[in-house]
């Protein structure tokens, strides 16, 4: 990477989107040129729904939820190894990247109790500034107010074809590309249909479809419109 980006002034950057349209790699690129600090939101509802799934919770119990919620520790450190996401202590960075933690994501993300819990996480992590906030709806909820939004989107084929991918490179146990395409695009459909902060761009995010772009070229793209604010 080359030197780092100057901003005349500093950023809350939120970058929003479905599953495998690049969010992940695209934030913490950016963050790196920005040398902002990066905020995977998406990891800390996965941490929930490990948490849900191995107190074998509902996702529709907004009771157990709640009560999970109050006595549980969440933490995102950064590390020579990356950014770890801390449950209760202990390390699931790996766990949560797992289909089955992936629909269940899904599901808790949308009850009011787990919302509740990690909204003001978010907003204290983010109030100063300097920031990359990468989720599903940190640019309509979340920061609102923040100075730059994008949405990342690209096709679900494209999409399905990177989280197949970026699965057999963990090792993890990941079924079929048919099978990977047709549970995104259901979660796609759950996350953007559900009544409570639903999957959209907001008003005034720039929307880039990544489908034929690299990662680089996404990256300065960004930088582009984030010269052009600031």
């Amino acid at each position: 990477m080359g030197a780092k980006e100057k901003l005349r002034r500093s950023l809350i950057v939120t970058i929003d989107g479905p599953a495998g349209a690049g969010k992940t790699t695209i934030s913490k690129l950016l963050a790196q040129r920005l040398g902002y600090r990066y905020m995977d939101t998406g990891a800390l509802y996965r941490a929930v729904a490990v948490a849900a799934v191995e107190a074998r919770v509902a996702a529709d119990d907004d009771a157990a939820l709640a009560e999970l919620c109050r006595g549980m520790t969440l933490d995102l450190r950064e590390t020579g190894e990356g950014l770890r996401v801390l449950l209760n202590q202990k390390d699931v960075t790996e766990q949560i990247r797992t289909p089955e933690i992936s629909m269940m994501a899904s599901a808790v993300s949308a009850r009011p109790a787990v919302r509740s819990f990690l909204l003001d996480t978010q907003r204290a992590l983010g109030a100063q500034g300097g920031i990359v906030a990468e989720g599903r709806d940190m640019g309509t909820v979340v920061f609102p107010q923040a100075e730059a939004k994008f949405f990342l989107d690209a096709d679900s084929g494209i999409r399905a074809r990177r989280r197949y991918e970026e699965l057999k490179m963990k090792g993890a146990a990941a079924p079929d590309l048919e099978t990977v395409e047709r549970e995104m695009v259901q979660r796609d459909h759950n996350d953007s249909t559900r009544p409570l902060a639903p999957l959209k761009a907001a008003a005034d995010a720039l929307v880039i479809d990544s489908t034929h772009m690299t990662p680089e070229e996404v990256v300065a793209r960004m930088i582009a419109h984030l010269s052009a604010i600031s």
